[in-house]
């Protein structure tokens, strides 16, 4: 008699493939490992880069020279089916570092907003809080666009606000130059210690520009301000990027967008090497700001793709990548090092993507849509992994991969078990790393700028929207034979529509993916697809 599996059953299934597949792995990549012993990461996260401008994920319709990403995927180890957890910035920082899916906070959709409070709770464990737990120093250098509190007043907030909210916003009566009101209140908030950024989630130092096309237009390291905004950033720095990314705000008077990159180069490289020099086992966070506008190209690199300027700073970028690189190696600390490689989202479609594709190279690859996007150029993502010793050199992986597997892969590294209530969404990829090429996870979930989720159950996806007005409620892909998401196969295959339904429900209820305790969420999750208006029109 057949006896119909239980959720229960499911889950001890689960268990006991993982510890099959732990078991089976070569010895001899297991001996590697345990001679590795605890390496120091260095997580480097790059900005709008899209999947095919990688030159090794994009041989054939991808023209930008990236040698540096090219080598560290040589030297390691390459995903073609890594994912973030949104097609924008903000959520897949937080999952990427909280091993959790973003819309599992308040952040169901769109990205941490300007001026707006910290979106990691305090109570939260980061990787970054994990590395400490075990004697590590810790550091992020760059992006954070995670929030901060900020401490403005509700009186003082006029003074941040009504500056036309986005670059040549087309609105009327906006200021356009920054007043003494403006300073002085400029000057009290910035004297103080910025609260809730990188240093409460477990970092012992930061370094970085909050958000590189939003105010406020200086450096910040660890708490503080370096420097006071004094005025409001001129409307030319802004109007040479995309209006809709840009907004005005205090900034420093000399204050350059091209500066911003080579000094989050600088501090990387030194940060690197005063712990080489310590003998100090670190986790370095190193979030660019590259490729993303403003794109601010330096003189050596301008007209060096022979494309557009957005490719100029991708390749600036992948030089950058080279020069951390070497900073490990002169320092002799990269045969004990993993390094790990991605980006947040898909390239943005705003700077120069229908001029590239004219040029033949296609940012996306052979894939779908771009940042922003629920179809896979908004979410598949770059990822390489370098790891002396235990990752095979020059090995391309296919399975499905999570930037919140980051999470468990550290804890599996260090030995440590996660508890309940961290880590709710993360995998640990270390049987892939030493060797194997069992399905680490069964299922992801990725999401569009708007909230709409795509679940992946092996090579299906699953998009809870319409792909139009008319036609069908949901879309539903197979990868395998369709990478592209052409072929909508949701009239066809109701049953597996039914099923993956179910499975993305149980996902929100369960408040986790892997097996545990159910969690709680932070808010009432938004359910897909939305339930039509009955006020709207037709």
């Amino acid at each position: 008699m057949n006896v119909p599996l239980t959720d229960d059953d499911t889950t001890v299934n689960k268990l006991t493939a993982l510890i099959l597949t732990l078991l089976l792995l070569p010895l001899a990549a297991l001996a590697a490992l345990d001679a590795a012993g605890r390496p120091n990461v260095l997580v480097i996260l790059v900005d709008d880069l899209g999947y095919g401008d990688v030159h090794g994920n994009n041989p054939q319709r991808g023209k930008i020279s990236t040698p540096h990403l090219d080598r560290l995927a040589s030297q390691g180890m390459r995903f073609t089916d890594a994912h973030s957890s949104s097609g924008v910035c903000s959520p897949s920082r937080y999952a990427l570092l909280t091993g959790r899916y973003h819309w599992r906070s308040r952040l169901q959709q769109g990205i941490v907003g300007v001026w707006e409070r910290p979106l990691i709770a305090p109570e939260r464990l980061t990787i970054a809080d994990l590395a400490k737990q075990h004697g590590y120093r810790t550091a992020c250098v760059g992006k954070w666009h995670l929030g901060w509190d900020w401490g403005i007043s509700a009186e003082q907030r006029k003074h941040f606000e009504g500056f036309g909210g986005q670059a040549g916003g087309g609105a009327t009566n906006v200021v356009t130059t920054a007043t003494d009101a403006h300073r002085l209140t400029w000057r009290e908030v910035f004297s103080r210690p910025l609260g809730g950024g990188p240093l409460a989630a477990g970092f012992d130092t930061y370094f970085g520009t909050d958000v590189p096309n939003w105010p406020p237009y200086c450096f910040i390291e660890n708490s503080r301000t370096v420097g006071i905004p004094s005025e409001l950033l001129p409307s030319r720095f802004l109007k040479r990027n995309p209006p809709l990314a840009s907004l005005p705000g205090p900034a420093l008077e000399d204050w350059k967008f091209d500066a911003i990159l080579p000094a989050l180069a600088g501090r990387a490289c030194d940060t690197i090497r005063r712990w080489a020099e310590r003998k100090e086992r670190f986790l370095l966070y190193l979030p660019l700001t590259a490729p993303h506008e403003p794109v601010a190209v330096n003189s050596p690199w301008k007209g060096k793709s022979g494309l557009n300027a957005y490719a100029d700073f991708v390749m600036e970028t992948d030089a950058l990548v080279g020069q951390v690189l070497d900073a490990l190696e002169q320092c002799g600390a990269a045969e004990h090092t993993l390094v790990v490689f991605t980006s947040d989202n898909g390239k943005a479609p705003y700077t120069g993507a229908a001029e590239l594709e004219t040029m033949g190279h296609f940012a996306s690859g052979p894939l779908r849509g771009y940042k922003g996007s629920v179809y896979e150029g908004g979410h598949r993502v770059p990822f390489l992994v370098r790891w002396p010793g235990v990752v095979n050199p020059g090995r391309v992986c296919g399975q499905l991969v999570h930037q919140a597997d980051i999470m468990a892969t550290l804890a599996d590294i260090l030995g440590s078990k996660l508890p309940d209530n961290a880590g709710e969404d993360s995998f640990s990829l270390l049987p892939l790393l030493t060797g194997g090429d069992q399905p680490v996870r069964e299922q992801a979930v990725s999401c569009g700028a708007n909230g709409v989720p795509g679940l992946r159950q092996g090579s299906w996806k699953l998009i809870l929207a319409p792909a139009a007005k008319a036609g069908p409620r949901v879309q539903l892909y197979n990868l395998a034979t369709d990478l592209g998401e052409t072929n909508n196969l949701a009239p066809a295959e109701t049953a597996r529509v039914t099923a993956m339904q179910t499975l993305m429900e149980r996902l929100i209820t369960d408040g986790r993916s892997t097996p545990g305790t159910p969690q709680r969420n932070d808010v009432e999750v938004r359910r897909f697809p939305l339930r039509p208006n009955p006020q709207s029109p037709p």
